[in-house]
């Protein structure tokens, strides 16, 4: 048995509960949300231009929600796989539950099934992988592919197609990191609008190959110098993916988390003192994606180590505003006294933990140091209910919805595991917004 099959037999048969339904909710809004707020940008403003101009088909609109859910850099995180699975398997369960008329619950195990596949492949990709591919967009197709024949209820061997031409599918490049280019975000929508594709076309009796990971010509072979295959069926006794999806309080890049929550801490604690040098110890990915010490755009910024700690240390807070001209014309000089090391516990604890220590010295012979295992808004970090219906309604404010707006969002997308009701047109919703 391929492991394909292997893996939809596995969450095909792995039950339920309403905290599994409890906790999608909250991913769904967190994602909806975000998507809001992606559309108010000057990047999200070019890809509204685009799907002005061309049909609005259900796939093109699954990239442009998956894209526009990815650009503020405040969707979610899974650190196992390093992947951001509401981009891409959200928009593709929302949209196609609504076409189909699904229930509220079956929308919700839909995006349980994809979050699993996603960050079950997503893990077994190996460390290499991400130093070339973007495990969202490699990874994120599974996911999408797996929550649309949730949707379309296909069988096993419909399904194992769906996934094998959800993998043939796979590609993003991190070469956009070096100029800035707003490709990320078409990673995100390309992987839910190919998974969705694969999907649709296997219920036309459309195959793919049953061992798209592990073949001789696969997805292993091809893009993963070091694969770990036993990966993706490991710890069949763990909760559902989605209890280890992470949420991201801050609006940049997840590595710079870490960083961003000890330096918030060491704010409160210097009190205004002149630093004189601060050091940062990560781990290896954290400086292969952020090693930028001067960035010169907006998003470059929530790509740095540097311009993130920097900010935190002298603000005492980090929102959407915090990586503007302004804001990096105000960690120029403190950038540059940033040392970044690679060191243990946090490279060996990597991926598991992406964890980081931040020690600041100031002027007057002072230092003070401060460390993380884990980032706040993960698992064992959590955010509570209400920080994370907080979250969404700022969200949704940056987009420019009214208080009554936006609380009826809110309740209507959480109403879908607390109520079982379907839920009133969140999808179509969305696009009615974006004047569609």
């Amino acid at each position: 048995m391929s492991i394909t099959r292997e893996l939809i037999d596995y969450i095909s048969s792995k039950p339920f509960s309403q905290r599994d339904l409890d906790a999608t909710a909250l991913l769904a809004l967190d994602a909806v949300a975000t998507a809001y707020a992606g559309s108010a940008t000057p990047t999200g403003k070019i890809l509204l231009d685009w799907a002005r101009s061309c049909e609005g088909d259900l796939g093109r609109c699954v990239l442009l929600m998956g894209a526009l859910t990815h650009i503020t850099e405040t969707d979610d995180l899974h650190r196992a796989s390093v992947t951001h699975p509401g981009c891409v398997v959200i928009p593709t369960a929302l949209a196609l539950g609504e076409q189909v008329g699904a229930s509220a619950e079956k929308i919700l195990v839909s995006i349980i099934h994809g979050f699993e596949a996603m960050c079950r492949v997503g893990a077994a990709v190996g460390p290499m992988h991400y130093k070339v591919w973007h495990n969202t967009a490699t990874c994120g197709p599974f996911g999408s592919a797996m929550a649309a024949a949730t949707l379309l209820d296909l069988d096993a061997e419909q399904t194992m197609h769906a996934l094998g031409n959800a993998g043939t599918q796979s590609s993003g490049f991190w070469e956009f990191m070096a100029t800035g280019a707003m490709s990320k975000h078409l990673h995100a929508g390309r992987a839910g609008e190919s998974g969705l594709l694969a999907a649709q076309l296997a219920a036309h009796g459309f195959t793919g190959s049953p061992e798209i990971l592990e073949g001789e010509k696969g997805m292993f072979a091809g893009m993963c110098p070091d694969p770990n295959p036993d990966a993706v069926m490991a710890k069949p006794e763990d909760d559902w993916q989605v209890h280890a999806t992470s949420i991201k309080p801050w609006p940049s890049c997840r590595h710079t988390h870490p960083g961003i929550d000890c330096a918030l801490e060491l704010h409160r604690q210097i009190n205004g003192a002149e630093i004189k040098s601060v050091e940062l110890d990560v781990y290896q990915a954290a400086l292969d994606v952020c090693n930028r010490p001067q960035p010169e755009s907006e998003y470059a910024a929530k790509f740095s180590l540097y311009h993130t700690a920097a900010i935190a240390l002298l603000d005492g807070v980090v929102g959407l505003g915090s990586f503007d001209q302004n804001a990096r014309e105000k960690t120029c000089e403190l950038r540059g006294r940033v040392q970044v090391n690679v060191v243990d516990p946090y490279a060996g604890n990597y991926p598991e933990s992406w964890g980081t220590g931040v020690r600041v010295s100031t002027s007057n012979g002072q230092e003070f140091s401060a460390s993380r295992k884990d980032c706040l808004g993960d698992p064992e970090l959590a955010l509570n209910d209400s920080q994370m219906r907080t979250k969404a309604e700022g969200l949704l404010d940056f987009a420019g919805l009214k208080d009554n707006t936006r609380s009826t969002i809110c309740d209507s997308i959480l109403g879908m595991a607390k109520h079982k009701v379907r839920p009133a047109n969140i999808y179509s919703s969305f696009i009615s917004h974006l004047s569609l």
